[in-house]
């Protein structure tokens, strides 16, 4: 694809929008901000314009195709009160999104909604099911003016994404409706990625707003290790560059055009200190502040850009972490599933074409769900569900209480590690063990029925919704050796500062001495496969999903075994273990999670 965006059709586009585009495309005209033209408007009987106008920006992030309220505490936020106490606060769901963000909207005649990417990928049935169409039908319904793509949006190739936002049907599946699928209304922005072949953009790197004489500029990017979080598959063919640098070159090019007021949307975020998403982050003292890839990352961009909206670690914060000349810049995140959005108001200045940064001002809200639905959101969601019942009402097991994928090890990642034992002891019977990466577990099993189904009752819709990649289970030879270092993979390298525990399977137990640092803290002589102490010069068949087959998350070990055998889709063995060790009268019980050991 060329960098150059292809037009999006007027008729589908709300009067103010302009592409300002791709590389290669100018802006026409410089920044028509200067007073003279108005003075002289003012001697004919019309008002001068004030020197400062506020400009809304409406944000949120990492959406995931949540279209539905998301159950769990993946629907939930949250929130510290005036005491220093917390409270939790339901929320999600596009039908009260739509809800709010029209309610904020109100009074504000220059207002901007744009997003932090990964709208789309792991999504829930109704979205996933139909490769995530209705997600962007919800979007375009939301009036999302713009969105940075995230890793996510990588999850079925370049081709895929282009397909969402230019239309067309699926190429296997074909089109759900009787009518073509006309892609998203807005410009997904991706500087940062480029194509192999062609050296630019696989599409538009920014876009500009423009009302009358205000113009905003945004520039969106992912981060620049998609490759190590997206299987091989989906990014093949693609470079991932420097955030920073791609953002300062694009301001550049920005700033030649006239466009002075800058947002960045960075797929890359940090960690606050406190998970309540209305913490000060910019309070003094302990604690203070958020840490993370986004410190750096915003530390270094060019002073030109004005703030930025953030994402990928579903965390909320709205802090300053001041920009390369020392001023302090905002930094968003609205968390994730369309549990909150960020209110930030942008004062442009007139005179000058740029945002009078002292004067910025943000903070994130709860999407409740005590608002009224939106009817259109209703209608769609109704819609889509209709055409995804017969697939998602169906039962695949029972449950005799909630199976979450919290923890560091969660019972719902031991769930599925066990059934792709199972499974692969079927395809092998000498395999040994299965190990899962918890980024994968997307989801836990709720008792509580969602719909008609009854209480303890696992549909196929929310198997999905805990593994929606369709990776495969493979199988591999690895030596004790190998094994040993996939373990300290978890607390090392590119692991260190954010660890990533694999889920085990029952038969794998060893001890994580916290109290440690890096590989050091997977306890080596603690390792035992059945009961039996890892020998380094043994073989063992390990089951893993093709994801970590091909050494992601930074698991390059286990990118490196031999004796490949490729079976079923993760989530139809994850279907056939439920079934087959589970029944309505003799539900399964989520697992103890005992299998490592944590020192702290």
């Amino acid at each position: 694809m060329p960098a150059t965006s292809q037009p999006y059709p007027s008729s589908r586009r709300r009067t103010y929008r302009l592409l300002a585009a791709a590389a290669g495309l100018a802006t026409a005209g410089a920044l028509a901000a200067a007073l003279p033209a108005d003075a002289h408007d003012a001697q004919h009987g019309k008002p001068l314009p004030s020197r400062y106008q506020d400009v809304q920006l409406l944000s949120f992030n990492d959406l995931h195709g949540n279209l539905e309220p998301p159950s769990g505490s993946s629907g939930r936020v949250t929130e510290l009160q005036a005491d220093g106490t917390t409270k939790t606060i339901d929320a999600g769901g596009v039908e009260y999104l739509a809800t709010h963000l029209r309610e904020a909207r109100k009074g504000n005649a220059y207002s901007i909604t744009a997003a932090g990417g990964d709208m789309v990928g792991a999504s829930p049935l109704i979205s996933g099911l139909f490769h995530d169409e209705p997600t962007i039908e919800a979007l375009n319904k939301l009036d999302l003016d713009v969105t940075s793509v995230g890793n996510h949006e990588f999850d079925e190739g370049a081709k895929e994404l282009a397909r969402l936002q230019y239309g067309g049907c699926h190429p296997t599946a074909g089109c759900y409706t009787d009518e073509e699928f006309g892609g998203a209304d807005f410009p997904y922005l991706a500087a940062n990625v480029l194509s192999e072949k062609t050296g630019k953009p696989i599409l538009a790197p920014y876009w500009v707003w423009k009302k009358k004489d205000v113009k905003i500029g945004f520039i969106g990017v992912t981060l620049e290790d998609t490759p190590g979080v997206v299987s091989a598959e989906g990014v093949k063919g693609l470079k991932f560059k420097d955030e920073v640098e791609t953002i300062n070159k694009y301001a550049k090019v920005l700033q030649r055009q006239g466009v002075k007021s800058i947002v960045a949307l960075i797929h890359e975020g940090g960690l606050p200190a406190s998970g309540a998403y209305n913490y000060d982050c910019d309070s003094p003292g302990a604690g203070a502040g958020v840490s993370g890839p986004i410190v750096d990352i915003a530390k270094n961009i060019t002073p030109s850009v004005d703030a930025l909206v953030t994402g990928h670690t579903h965390a909320a914060y709205a802090c300053t972490i001041p920009d390369p000349s020392g001023k302090p810049r905002t930094v968003t995140s609205a968390a994730s599933f369309g549990r909150l959005y960020t209110d930030t108001t942008l004062t442009y200045d007139r005179f000058t074409g740029d945002i009078a940064r002292t004067a910025v001002k943000s903070a994130n809200h709860v999407v409740t769900r005590t608002v009224a639905k939106a009817p259109d959101m209703t209608e769609l969601i109704s819609r889509w569900n209709t055409l995804a019942a017969p697939v998602g009402n169906r039962a695949i097991g029972y449950i005799s209480a909630d199976i979450p994928n919290t923890g560091t090890e969660s019972p719902m990642g031991d769930l599925i590690a066990d059934a792709q034992l199972a499974y692969g002891k079927e395809l092998d019977p000498g395999t040994d063990l299965a190990l899962m990466n918890p980024g994968g577990v997307r989801a836990g099993l709720t008792y509580a029925a969602k719909g008609g189904e009854g209480d303890g009752v696992v549909t196929y819709a929310e198997g999905f919704t805990v593994q929606p990649f369709s990776n495969t289970v493979n199988l591999q030879d690895f030596t004790g050796a190998q094994l040993i270092q996939v373990l300290k993979e978890q607390v090392s390298g590119t692991n260190t500062s954010a660890p990533k525990i694999l889920q085990p399977s029952a038969n794998l137990t060893y001890t994580l001495d916290l109290t440690k640092t890096g590989a050091d803290r997977v306890v080596t002589d603690s390792i035992k496969v059945n009961g039996t102490a890892v020998d380094p010069a043994a073989t063992y068949r390990i089951a893993t999903n093709s994801f970590l087959a091909g050494g992601g998350d930074g698991f390059t070990t286990l990118g490196q075994g031999t004796g490949d055998l490729v079976g079923t889709d993760d989530l139809a063995a994850l279907q056939q273990y439920l079934t087959a060790n589970s029944s309505a009268t003799a539900p399964i019980a989520p697992p103890v999670t005992n299998r490592i050991t944590i020192v702290q």
